[in-house]
Parts: structure tokens; sequence; C-alpha cells
């Protein structure tokens, strides 16, 4: 008599946490405060400049190296705990971590006093955004998660605007000393309601497909990976390096003019400190809002038609984008550079969804902090460091033809960026489907 093992019915996968949503609310509300604490030293540059007597090749070194070595570098092993540990209390002690060094940033008496300060800002964020891709990875379904992650980098605009806005507004009223500890002493606030709201999820628990599993399945719950496993995984794979590239390429660009528009606007368009707050923190927002979103949205929608559109989608954002910055750039009337600025705004920052959701894919869940990491590594050494100290390198060095004027010229060459990220994803567009990682 032969035995048969019966059918068991079909189970769907473990559904999503309740309160996703309100925990994606806070985890963009932290990113918000990430990027406040992290660009407003650019609306502050010029203060800081005449009351420390630096030149733009130190403030470039300060607000990109200073903030960026251990940034960078701390990250993967940050990271490669929150593969192990609790993601949430990782990120608990990162931003109460950062958000001190930032309020620590308004005692500075000299260069090296504030380029210290910003090591400490730097290696507090390093814990902030990739177990925060690991948590959202683990709250949201992978149909969702395009979306969901854009989501999260609505924190870079809001608080790149936010940082630009209240930075500007406190300096003109009452010092930058104390724009820095104001923001710094909000997230020091924030950091325990955090806690309270963010717990950890089971770790690649949405990943299974609806009915995937069989009904005597459990929870999947994955041990972390050693780096040398993530090493292994995700190294090889062209698609992490010209991913990784593509985007440090653009951050490079990105950041570097992020940093020094408020700059520009005000010794070539001669905004003071208080319009340049309002018109630049207006344009970071708006733009980068419906960039992030929009770049999401598309990548939830073509990338179930074909996982090669998750870097197409930014390739195409940066070609539509370098023509109308040249023209923003170029403008004299402030109501026509307002809205040129706005729409290369977000079309640079469209990025965001669709290379984090397709870096998300690279390796097993239980890789996603360490290898987040990673990307970020490549990404930010790249786009921090250099961005931020080339096109100030460059405004010294033309300085002596073109004066005020050297810094306009500076941001002129940083097109050459967007058309090398544009390339290296198009080639990233053609080994990803062989490197995903369902």
């Amino acid at each position: 008599m032969d035995s048969q093992t019966p059918d068991l019915p079909a189970k769907a996968a473990p559904a999503p946490p309740a309160n996703r949503h309100v925990v994606l609310g806070v985890l963009v509300l932290v990113y918000t405060l990430n990027y406040l604490d992290r660009q407003i030293l650019g609306i502050l540059a010029g203060p800081i400049k005449k009351e420390l007597a630096l030149t733009d090749g130190q403030l470039g070194i300060m607000g990109g190296l200073s903030f960026a070595l251990l940034y960078s570098t701390m990250g993967v092993p940050i990271a490669w705990l929150a593969d192990r540990k609790s993601r949430a209390w990782i990120m608990t002690v990162c931003l109460a971590a950062w958000s001190f060094f930032t309020a620590l940033c308004g005692f500075a008496g000299s260069f090296w006093h504030l380029f210290l300060a910003r090591i400490g800002v730097g290696v507090g964020e390093a814990g902030g955004a990739a177990p925060a891709y690991s948590l959202i990875s683990d709250y949201f379904p992978k149909a969702q998660r395009g979306r969901a992650l854009a989501t999260y980098s609505l924190g870079i605009p809001i608080g790149s605007g936010l940082g630009v806005l209240c930075g500007g507004l406190i300096a003109a009223s009452i010092g930058w000393r104390a724009a820095f500890m104001v923001v710094g002493g909000a997230g020091v606030i924030l950091a325990p309601i955090f806690k309270m709201v963010v717990a950890d999820p089971v770790r690649g628990g949405l990943d299974l497909e609806p009915n995937a599993a069989s009904a005597g399945d459990a929870a999947p719950k994955p041990a972390g990976a050693t780096l040398g496993e993530v090493f292994r995984t995700v190294l090889p794979k062209p698609s992490f390096w010209l991913l990784a590239l593509g985007a440090a390429a653009s951050s490079i660009c990105g950041y570097g003019i992020a940093f020094w528009l408020p700059s520009f606007f005000q010794r070539s368009l001669h905004l003071t400190l208080v319009q340049t707050a309002w018109f630049y923190g207006a344009i970071n927002v708006l733009g980068g809002v419906l960039g992030i979103a929009g770049g999401g949205a598309l990548a939830d929608r073509l990338g179930k038609k074909s996982r090669a559109n998750y870097p197409r989608i930014p390739a195409v954002a940066f070609l539509i984008a370098m023509p109308l910055f040249f023209a923003a750039i170029n403008t004299r009337s402030l109501t026509l550079s307002f809205f040129l600025f706005v729409v290369p705004t977000g079309l640079n920052l469209a990025w965001l969804g669709p290379v984090i959701s397709a870096v998300q894919q690279l390796a097993p869940a239980r890789m996603r902090s360490t290898v987040s990491a990673l990307f970020l590594l490549v990404n930010n050494l790249l786009g921090i460091a250099v961005g931020y100290y080339y096109f100030g390198a460059v405004s010294d060095f033309l300085r002596p033809t073109f004066g005020e004027e050297s810094l306009r010229y500076a941001i002129y060459s940083g097109g050459a960026f967007y058309l090398l990220s544009s390339t290296l994803l198009m080639f990233a567009s053609r080994t990803l489907p062989k490197d995903w990682v369902e």
C-alpha cells in the first residue's frame, strides 16, 4: 500500500505590522533631523567663514571630509551589529549622539573645534540610514518597498529645507551658534520617543510571497551573517559597484552643490541670509518631495515589468535634469530661477527609491543592514567628502580670475558627474536582473 503525504493548505506570508505607517512616520522624522543637522552647515557657511576666518576650501573640508570620513567607515561595523542586535536601540543611541555633537558645534572657537565636532556628528549619523533601510524592508512587503523607502527618503529634502530655513532664520536673529544648539537639542529630546514607538520586526518575515509557505512553516528567523559572508555575497556582483558608484557620482554633484548653493545665492544673486533661507529652503522641500515620491512610485510600477527599470529611472532623470540646472544657474530672474531649480532638484533625488530598493535585493534579508552600509560607504565617502571639497577648492582656484563669480564657474563643472552617473546606472540596468536575490 502506497503511503501518500496529504497536501497541506497553503499559508500566506506573515501580515505586515499594523503600526508600520506610524513607524515609517517616526523614521521620516528622524531622517529629517539627520539631514537638518547635516545640511545646516551650508546656510551657516557665510557667518562661520567670516567669524572664524576660513577659506572656501576649509569650509569644504569641514563640511565634507570631517563628516564623511567616520560617517562612511563607521557605518559598516554599526550596520553589522544591527544585523544581529536591536536596530531600534542602535538608532536611538546614534540619534542622541549626533544631536549632542550638533549642539556642540555651537561652542566651536576655531576651525579645528568645529572640525572635531562634525566628526562626532558623522559618527552618530553612521547608525541612522542603514538600520532604517533594513527596518522598512521588514515592515513593508516587496511590492510596497519602493514607495516606503522613497517616503523615508523624504527626510532628505524636508531636512535639507528646514536646515536651510531654520538655520538661516535663527542665525539672522540670534547667531549661528544658537542654530546648532537648537536643532541639536531637538534630536536629544526625540531619541527616547523614537525607542518607545519603533520595535524590531522579524527579519525577512515579509519576503515570502503570499501562499508560498506551507502550514507548518514558522516565520523565518535568520541569523546575522559575518562580514566575510556579506563581502563574498555582494562584492563580486557588478550591480553593486555600478549602483554604488553611479549613486556616488551623482552625490558628488548633489551633495556638493546643495552645500554651496546658499553661498552662490548670496554671492551671485545678492540675496541676504534670510532671503536665501526662504528661497533655497522652499526649493529643497518642493523639488525634493516631488522628485523622491515620483521616483519611488515609478520604481514600484515599472519594477514589476522589469528589474532593469530600477536603475534606468534615475539614469534618465539625470539626463533631463542637466540642461535645466544649467539654465537655472544662468538666469538673473529670481522667479524663473526658483522654478528652474525646483525641477532638477527633484530629478536629482529621484534615484533614492529605485536604487535603494535594488540594493536591498542584492543579498538575503539577514545581510541587509550591512549591505546598505557598504553601499552608503561608497556613496557618501565619495559624494560628501569629495563633493563638498571639490566645489570649494575649484572656487578658490578660480577666484583670482572670476572673483565672487568663481563659485558659479565651479558649479558648472558638476555636469560631468551626472553624465558619469547616468552611464554607470544604464550599465547597472543590464546586470541587475542576474544579480537580484529573491
